[in-house]
């Protein structure tokens, strides 16, 4: 099929992993309580929500600050590989898609849009979920290592956009996160909202919807116009 103008549909999807493509929050859930309890404390709720849709190394000052813990480059890199080692684990297991997230996948992919992955999870851990995901629903992948300012930076997206050679304006982000969603509106481009693990507010360029449930191309195109 021949790509959507500007005027008919999106120039480009980029689609967010944690949390909007795989329900993947629960099992990072897992591996970042266990790292807690090895450096010495607990994991609370509100330092969790926060972490939702950053990259590993503000995840890991975040933790370390809530254990009152010195935020020193060894020690962070040791967490980081733990982490990385342990969710990795966890991953290979499988990852459970979210609702309408498969089947939103395909119908994208065959409309010929081009599209890509934007998640804040590093290249490692990424290539292990792309196992479960599936490769073949991208043109390209950005993970959060890969960029000097992760999201909420508008920077993952940019960047994405330009290696597609798309106009940003013209793109329809996906997003489940607060994080996420400041960062596709700071790029400039709208966003399809599906909230997951924490509340996201309202506001410009903000699209919300309960699921990927029905979501295709003719979807996406509405999305934009709006």
């Amino acid at each position: 099929m021949t790509r959507p103008s500007s005027v008919d549909g999106p120039a480009a999807v980029l689609w967010d992993m944690d949390g909007t493509l795989v329900d993947s929050e629960k099992i990072w859930d897992i591996p970042l309580a266990e790292l807690a309890v090895r450096l010495g404390g607990e994991l609370s709720a509100e330092t969790r929500a926060e972490m939702v849709g950053s990259n590993q190394e503000r995840t890991l000052r975040l933790l370390f600050a809530s254990l009152g813990l010195p935020a020193d480059p060894p020690a962070l890199a040791d967490a980081g590989d733990w982490l990385v080692a342990r969710t990795a684990e966890l991953f290979a297991a499988g990852l459970p898609w979210r609702p309408g997230a498969p089947e939103a996948l395909r119908a994208i992919r065959a409309s010929g849009v081009p599209t890509a992955l934007v998640t804040s999870t590093v290249r490692e851990l990424t290539e292990v979920a792309l196992d479960s995901i599936g490769r073949e629903h991208f043109d390209i992948t950005l993970c959060g290592d890969e960029v000097t300012n992760p999201k909420p930076d508008p920077e993952p997206y940019l960047t994405a956009a330009a290696r597609l050679g798309v106009d940003i304006t013209r793109c329809v982000v996906v997003e489940d996160s607060p994080t996420g969603v400041a960062a596709g509106v700071a790029s400039g481009a709208t966003v399809l909202v599906i909230p997951c693990e924490v509340a996201v507010d309202s506001g410009e360029r903000r699209i919300f919807r309960e699921s990927l449930v029905g979501v295709d191309l003719a979807e996406l195109s509405v999305v934009l116009s709006r």
